[in-house]
């Protein structure tokens, strides 16, 4: 493929996948985080038949945003991984806990039902704090010596870390509870949205904390915000304020669609929140893949494997996303108690 830069396209594949799994397995995980508040068994099978349909379609761009970045940027591979294993080997526990709750559930009679019920939240609880620790630790800078990994299994268990966990609990309530607002009614609907704005005013908190404490965590992250050494780089800065704009903006989205009783504006409201942390993210780092040491062109697979791989890309991709949307648009519309899936 000739022309084409193999390394850029397949750094924004997984970029996109990643950010799609984030806001799609994003709020599923955020109906888990919010199960044990439904009030009532028939609540709680509601939220449940809300994300029968989708959940584990989600999945999926977990597994593309991995394998992706194993057989693309093997070198990046080789470095995060051994750094953040136990937090990735928790998350993925945290997954299957809540994926073999969500099938027992339906099955279970009234104690076993309960016993899933809790399961079902717990996992969805695991997997979002360890995949905080995970981004916490990615952030705050893994420690890299001749190209490998050189530090310990648990240097990403700092404050700083269990902060950005924190947040994305947060997060991923907000979107879990937008989620509900449109797809719930009556009593679920009402509950969902106090919820909502209990996660705004949490993830807004939150995220203004972990922003700052970004530019202290490194100094090299500040300094790509035109905030070095005590100075304000106004040339830096102001391109890079329209990134935090977007949250605010999101956030403003979350409020009005709430106060209005709007169905879908607080979903996109989030939706827009956690772009615009995708976005600074990249603001941060770009182009490295490992923080500071490693970039997307040093950690990339060979030319004529990046093509290979782009080639059976450009046929699976398309079958996927096409696949994702028929499901949602095939199960779109408000869930009702007689949806069926319980």
């Amino acid at each position: 493929m000739n022309g084409l830069d193999l390394p850029l396209i397949w750094a924004g594949v997984i970029a996109g996948a990643v950010l799609l799994y984030v806001l799609l397995d994003g709020f599923d995980l955020g109906v888990g985080v919010l199960f044990p508040f439904a009030g009532s068994p028939a609540a709680r099978d509601v939220m449940m038949d809300s994300i029968a349909p989708v959940w584990d379609g989600n999945e999926t761009w977990l597994v593309l945003g991995g394998a992706g970045l194993m057989a693309a940027f093997p070198g990046a591979y080789a470095v995060v991984m051994p750094a953040l294993y136990v937090p990735v080997l928790t998350m993925l526990m945290g997954l299957i806990l809540r994926g073999v709750a969500f099938e027992f559930r339906l099955h279970g009679r009234r104690r076993s039902k309960a016993l899933w019920t809790a399961a079902f939240a717990g996992g969805s609880l695991i997997a979002t704090l360890a995949q905080g620790c995970v981004l916490g630790g990615f952030i705050q800078g893994i420690k890299v010596k001749d190209g490998a990994f050189a530090g310990g299994p648990f240097d990403w268990l700092t404050p700083y870390a269990l902060t950005v966990a924190a947040g994305l609990v947060a997060g991923y309530a907000l979107l879990g509870a937008a989620w509900i607002i449109w797809r719930a009614e009556d009593d679920l609907h009402r509950r969902a949205r106090r919820w909502a704005w209990i996660a705004a005013i949490a993830a807004a908190l939150l995220l203004a904390v972990v922003s700052v404490a970004t530019l202290h965590v490194d100094p090299r992250a500040a300094a790509r915000w035109g905030l070095a050494a005590g100075r304000i780089d106004v040339a830096a800065l102001a391109p890079r304020l329209a990134i935090p704009g977007l949250g605010a903006a999101g956030f403003a989205v979350v409020a009005a669609g709430l106060a209005r009783r709007a169905h879908a504006a607080p979903f996109a409201g989030a939706a827009l929140v956690f772009l615009s942390g995708y976005l600074g993210l990249a603001a941060s780092f770009f182009p490295y893949v490992v923080p500071y040491s490693l970039t997307f062109r040093q950690a990339a697979s060979a030319e004529n494997a990046l093509a290979l791989m782009l080639a059976v890309a450009g046929v699976l991709l398309p079958l996927i996303l096409g696949y994702t949307v028929w499901v949602y648009w095939l199960f779109r519309g408000k869930v009702g108690a007689d949806a069926g899936y319980h």
